[in-house]
């Protein structure tokens, strides 16, 4: 399966389960294990699975394999791993604690997104 197509699958299925802050880091510069990571946010240890859960079930659905899934147990961070691509669904806790965002983009092959500047009150 096309790695375009790949990503667009699993966007759309975090979407359907209302994923949050989905980012999607191109890592074929970085490592040759993978081409995209996926890190997305869900609410609770149920959302966490249930997103986790429809990754592999889109995926499977089009002709695609999941490799293994680490996580499923606690829902804190459930890894999904797609061959050319890893997905991570993690709570915001533990998300912002590892920041993996972060980890994988401040690299000089691909710089690090500017910071959104906050919000100006009136």
């Amino acid at each position: 399966m096309d790695i375009h197509t790949l990503e667009k699958i699993v966007v759309d299925a975090l979407e359907d389960i209302k994923g949050k802050a989905i980012e999607v880091i191109d890592t074929q510069q970085l490592t040759p294990l993978f081409e995209r990571m996926v890190i997305a946010t869900g609410d609770s240890n149920r959302q966490v699975r249930s997103l986790a859960d429809n990754v592999q079930k889109k995926v499977r659905e089009a002709g695609g394999s999941v490799v293994s899934v680490e996580g499923e147990d606690s829902g804190e961070w459930v890894l999904v791993d797609l061959g050319e691509m890893i997905v991570h669904v993690m709570q915001p806790a533990t998300r912002a604690y590892y920041n993996l965002e972060e980890l994988w983009q401040a690299s000089p092959a691909q710089p690090r997104k500017p910071a959104l500047a906050p919000a100006r009150e009136a």
